[in-house]
């Protein structure tokens, strides 16, 4: 079992900077990946980045690479999101996710088997 809650959220404006956290719980951090989601209001949740149990691959969504970087401390159990020149599309509810599959760092939502509750992402123009 894999207990994740999500930090960060809030109102930006536009080409501003937002860093989410994510800490887990439960089973030893550094042995599966970790995913950030996100869903819009009337959209499909979508990919946004992954990195793997030692942080040494990480893999991005084409919309947000070179703006966004995912990071995590395997000694704090904790998993980043920095978020930056931030546009209104970005505007979403992010989660982040456990992938605990044998391979990891997945970009599909259906390898994750635990979730976060989301935090609130709202960028202004």
């Amino acid at each position: 079992q894999v207990q994740l809650v999500e930090s960060g959220g809030g109102l930006v404006q536009a080409g501003g900077s937002l860093r989410l956290s994510c800490a887990a719980s439960g089973r030893t951090f550094s042995t599966y990946a970790m995913g950030w989601f996100r869903q819009a209001l009337g959209k499909e949740r979508e990919f946004v980045a992954v990195i793997s149990s030692s942080g040494g691959r990480t893999n991005y969504a084409d919309s947000v690479k070179g703006r966004f970087t995912i990071s995590r401390d395997n000694t704090k159990n904790t998993v980043y999101l920095q978020m930056n020149s931030l546009r209104p599309e970005d505007t979403a509810v992010y989660y982040c996710a456990a992938d605990l599959t044998l391979a990891g760092a997945s970009t599909e939502q259906n390898k994750y088997a635990y979730w976060g509750q989301g935090t609130q992402v709202t960028v202004s123009s």
